[in-house]
């Protein structure tokens, strides 16, 4: 059953949304994360997606403070991705009361590592795989690999990893509805369940989605904060 998610984009303490992951093409939506968390939460939440956009881009969470505070403040679980390039920093966000940790720009670069590190935390990490014309990108999405999606998350998934979120860089923040071919593609290639990410702009985007018995969760970011998609109609829907 699909699972809409709520995103929190953090740059410099902010609530923002960016367009194609360019940090020059940013919407602020709100000043107090922690209470747009808790906004998300009280209209009928399971799960609540935050990102820490200047950890993405500087190699190390800059955010702490405000995801410590966004986990405890909440009851649902809480998913965070950004700059989490060590075992300590998995860690640290675990304590803070973190659900899951999403592993991207050094998953992709460094197999050895990443192999270590879901064989020690399984569960509570999330591989994440943005893809800019295919190909994965890394280093909050300025650069670009050789790699496929699906060649990275085949290459992981012996040593551990058990779920995907699939961005579709040239979707994100666009509004212009996800790649579902791309992510029914790489839950099909992988077996693995696949969170979908990017460019959600309605629920038929929603109902889509939900049709691939792979696609597990729908992250929901500029489209929440225009009104474009109601979440107490989405969760109606699709209650998890």
């Amino acid at each position: 059953m699909l699972i809409p998610i709520p995103a929190i984009d953090l740059q410099n303490g902010r609530c923002v949304r960016l367009s194609q992951g360019e940090f020059d093409r940013e919407t602020v939506y709100g000043d107090d994360p922690v209470a747009m968390a808790l906004k998300w939460q009280a209209t009928g939440a399971v799960r609540l997606h935050v990102i820490d956009l200047d950890g993405a881009r500087e190699g190390s969470p800059r955010n702490h403070d405000i995801i410590a505070g966004i986990a405890m403040a909440l009851d649902i679980p809480v998913q965070v991705g950004g700059g989490i390039r060590d075992a300590e920093t998995v860690e640290k966000l675990l304590m803070f009361g973190v659900d899951r940790c999403i592993l991207g720009t050094r998953a992709a670069q460094d197999r050895p590592w990443a192999e270590a590190m879901f064989r020690a935390f399984g569960e509570r990490l999330i591989l994440g795989i943005d893809a800019k014309n295919g190909r994965v990108a890394v280093k909050g999405w300025v650069e670009t690999t050789e790699l496929t999606a699906v060649e990275l998350a085949n290459a992981l998934k012996p040593a551990g990893a058990a779920r995907i979120i699939y961005t579709d860089i040239s979707r994100d923040g666009m509004l212009t509805g996800p790649n579902i071919d791309a992510t029914a593609r790489l839950a099909a290639e992988t077996g693995l369940p696949v969170i979908a990410s990017g460019g959600m702009s309605t629920l038929d985007d929603l109902r889509h989605l939900s049709q691939h018995p792979g696609i597990e969760g729908a992250i929901i970011g500029r489209a929440l904060y225009t009104g474009a998609i109601d979440l107490a109609q989405a969760v109606r829907e699709f209650p998890g």
